[in-house]
């Protein structure tokens, strides 16, 4: 099993970046997959959430201004991020989950990727 995430970078405050994660090694299409994020001090946190049929579930400070999508053709993930925040700064994860939406939604993810960082100055 793999989860390659990439498309991170540095960007201003009010920039955007579109991260992409390529996964290979699982039946794709039946997993849920998620993006969280990480940063020194804080708890990682669930940043989007997408289930098999397309339900999609986001934290509360990042409505409106990120998109979580899947092509599940390709196995990929994206996770477009528009006006961009300081605080949005992290390490940005992979996530693939086998169980219900529920059990995806409690964070409870099978699969990791190794991670693309996201910096935001303001």
């Amino acid at each position: 099993v793999q989860l390659a995430e990439s498309g991170g970078g540095s960007v201003q405050s009010g920039g955007s970046l579109r991260l992409s994660c390529s996964a290979s090694g699982f039946t794709y299409s039946r997993y849920c997959m998620a993006w969280f994020r990480g940063a020194p001090g804080k708890e990682r946190e669930g940043v989007a959430h997408i289930a098999a049929d397309g339900s999609i579930s986001y934290l509360d400070s990042v409505k409106g201004r990120f998109t979580i999508s899947r092509d599940n053709a390709k196995k990929t993930m994206f996770l477009q991020m528009n006006n961009l925040k300081a605080e949005d700064s992290g390490m940005y994860y992979c996530a693939a989950g086998a169980g219900t939406w529920r059990s995806c939604l409690s964070s409870e993810y099978t699969y990791w990727g190794q991670g693309t960082q996201v910096t935001v100055s303001s």
